[in-house]
């Protein structure tokens, strides 16, 4: 949990409090009751060691075992490090881990000496500690800043705004398509996996797409005193992290509701898997539109990029978005009782809780404000995100045969 120290908290930091803003590092969720910024140094401290564990993942810790001499790893657990690779790519659990690892280290200090640069020119206190802290936040996109009001004052700052950009982007695209674009420009591939190709795709067009409504949607509002460079660039960062990191360079409340709505399904879109970003992920979302937008073959298989994907493939996407659809229905529902009986609006319940359970981190303003059943649905609903959608993407154990046959069932749908 997260304690006072040195006195820089006023007054008790109470359970439910300390719970949450654990919670919320350890999912990578980034929402927050208390800011950052009033924590000492060494709430700080702890609170940069809970974001690091949590973005490398609970998969990544537990399969250092492998690594120590004489530790054995069962069948289980090598399965699901083999998860964040595929067959083409890399199938040796060791190898995995210490890619997982060395990619981690090397983008966060890239980032870290980036950011100090730019932090001790602009004269920022504790510029070194800033920098590696919000380097690591970028990159398991985390989105908390220890800055008094995030990062407000760093809206007109392209720089510090591009570096945390590509941050989050290469800690949501996933660990395999890092790994992969690292052996094509060694000349070692000549061309990357297909799941490299979907997620680079879906990035791709989701940023674009997103930039540019979000340009079109605040040029005259929410961005109306920036110039229209500052403007393009904010509507890229207000993108990027939808995705799930949940920095705030403007403030949530004054977009308006065609954002809104847009950050919302961006949200719950999230990055890629194998990756430290939440929500559905871009590669399910690319099945599901392949799905509605091709007609399947007689064996419910559809091509795209000169590709089959196979019915299989198509069934567990979309089985996947039904039952997290679900899941995030109940938590806004419990939200919505518990809250709304208290006044808060249903817009903004319905906004945090997509954000939490996308792991985002980005609030209109209620969250602080919740009560302590309010606070405690947020905490189980960052870990549905968090745990619950990463169960779900485990295919359900086969359940045993019997040489029985049922008769057909016939149900009008329209």
């Amino acid at each position: 949990m997260i304690l006072k120290f040195g006195g820089s908290w006023p007054g008790d930091l109470s359970f439910t409090d300390a719970v949450f803003t654990a919670a919320s590092a350890v999912c990578v969720a980034g929402l927050a009751t208390v800011e950052a910024s009033r924590f000492s140094f060494a709430g700080q401290l702890t609170l940069l060691c809970l974001i690091q564990i949590g973005g490398l993942g609970i998969i990544s810790f537990s399969c250092l075992t492998i690594i120590i001499p004489g530790m054995r790893f069962g069948l289980t657990g090598t399965d699901a490090i083999k998860g964040f690779f595929l067959d083409d790519i890399e199938y040796r659990p060791r190898r995995i881990v210490r890619s997982i690892i060395i990619f981690t280290f090397i983008i966060e200090v890239t980032g870290a000496v980036l950011l100090s640069v730019l932090f001790y020119r602009r004269d920022v206190d504790g510029w070194l500690f800033m920098a590696v802290f919000h380097s690591v936040s970028a990159f398991c996109n985390t989105g908390i800043s220890v800055f008094p009001s995030q990062l407000l004052a760093f809206s007109g700052d392209i720089p510090v705004l591009l570096v945390l950009s590509v941050l989050i982007v290469l800690g949501g695209v996933g660990f395999l398509v890092l790994h992969d674009v690292l052996r094509l420009a060694r000349g070692r591939i000549r061309k990357p996996s297909y799941h490299s190709k979907a997620v680079l795709f879906m990035t791709l067009l989701i940023l674009s797409s997103g930039t540019v409504l979000f340009f079109i949607f605040e040029r005259d509002r929410a961005f109306g005193g920036m110039n229209t460079l500052n403007a393009a660039i904010n509507s890229f960062f207000q993108t990027v992290n939808t995705r799930s990191a949940g920095f705030e360079a403007v403030v949530q409340k004054n977009f308006c509701q065609p954002s809104k709505m847009l950050t919302s399904l961006l949200m719950m879109i999230g990055g890629a898997p194998g990756s430290i970003a939440g929500g559905m992920k871009v590669t399910t979302i690319f099945v599901v539109l392949v799905f509605l937008l091709k007609k399947p073959d007689k064996y419910g298989d559809v091509n795209v990029f000169h590709h089959r994907l196979r019915a299989a493939t198509i069934h567990n996407a979309v089985i996947f978005v039904l039952k997290a659809l679900f899941l995030l229905l109940i938590c806004i529902c419990a939200l919505t009782v518990s809250e709304g009986l208290r006044g808060q609006p249903l817009n903004a319940l319905i906004f945090d809780s997509i954000s939490a359970f996308g792991t985002v981190g980005l609030s209109l303003g209620i969250t602080p404000s919740l009560g302590t059943v309010g606070r405690w649905i947020i905490i189980a609903t960052m870990f549905a995100g968090r745990v619950g959608l990463f169960a779900l993407s485990f295919p359900a154990i086969n359940p045993r045969r019997y040489d029985v046959t049922y008769p057909e069932g016939s149900l009008l749908l329209e």
